[in-house]
């Protein structure tokens, strides 16, 4: 199988997984769960977003809960998006701000820190790092954000949580918390601690942005309400790892990235 056919198989794959119900989470349902609600991990961005449209699409609206996390980020444009995307989805959406917990981190995308945020793509500044992740990196920000996701999923009778971890961001250690390594970590440590009552979803751990963004086209996402740039000017910059990222997801699909339109 050619390495296209092979991309094309796994994307055939993974929709035909969300709209058949073709998961372990899905066996539970048929096991006794009268209604399935799913709770996803909600930033704002390209690829949360696809998360939350194909949740919605699978359980409807009125049996998603979208969370979103302030970290003590250097502009809100991020929540200001997820209040758009959600909106637009029609579903409940929990803010909640965790920054105190940041305060100690010299961390480039946070406000109080020193840092520059650097204007290159990821694979230019891993060679930088020494192994270590790139200064975007928000310790462990998946780890406790799952983690928070779980206790208020619990609470809300959710059976399981999303989030968009892909490919690209675990390449190289860049984002070591969104790694397939993590995923299964998590993924277990929080079926184990609710009793066996909640999963963890990561549907593009292996995929490529590009991929996730195949996938949100298909799924009509509006991508055009979504913002990523890690500054918070009134246009993406261009020219941060995200902003590079998100350009070329969208370049490999053929098509204009919906967000430059506004």
């Amino acid at each position: 199988m050619t390495g296209q056919n092979a991309n094309k198989h796994r994307q055939r794959r993974l929709l035909q997984h969300m709209a058949n119900g073709n998961s372990i989470i899905n066996s539970d349902k048929q096991k006794g769960s009268s209604k399935m609600k799913a709770m996803v991990l909600f930033s704002g961005g390209i690829d949360s977003t696809t998360c939350l449209g194909m949740a919605v699409d699978k359980y409807g609206k009125e049996n998603v809960i979208a969370l979103s996390i302030s970290y003590g980020q250097k502009h809100d444009k991020e929540i200001q998006a997820s209040d758009a995307v959600a909106g637009h989805y029609g579903v409940e959406h929990i803010k909640l701000d965790l920054s105190k917990i940041f305060e100690y981190s010299d961390c480039s995308l946070l406000q109080h820190s020193k840092q520059e945020i650097p204007e290159e793509a990821y694979a230019e500044q891993l060679k930088k790092t020494d192994g270590k992740p790139v200064s975007t990196y928000v310790p462990f920000r998946n780890g406790l954000f799952l983690s928070t996701a779980a206790s208020l999923a619990l609470s809300k009778e959710c059976s399981v949580i999303y989030y968009g971890a892909h490919a690209d961001d675990a390449a190289g250690n860049a984002y070591p918390d969104c790694s397939t390594a993590f995923n299964n970590a998590i993924s277990d440590a929080i079926y184990i601690g609710s009793g066996n009552q909640l999963r963890v979803e990561a549907p593009f751990v292996s995929l490529t942005k590009a991929e996730v963004v195949k996938i949100g086209l298909e799924l009509k996402v509006p991508y055009e309400l979504t913002w990523s740039c890690y500054e918070g000017k009134e246009e993406p910059c261009g020219v941060c790892g995200t902003c590079i990222d998100r350009a070329e997801a969208f370049r490999l699909n053929g098509i204009e990235d919906p967000a430059l339109k506004r």
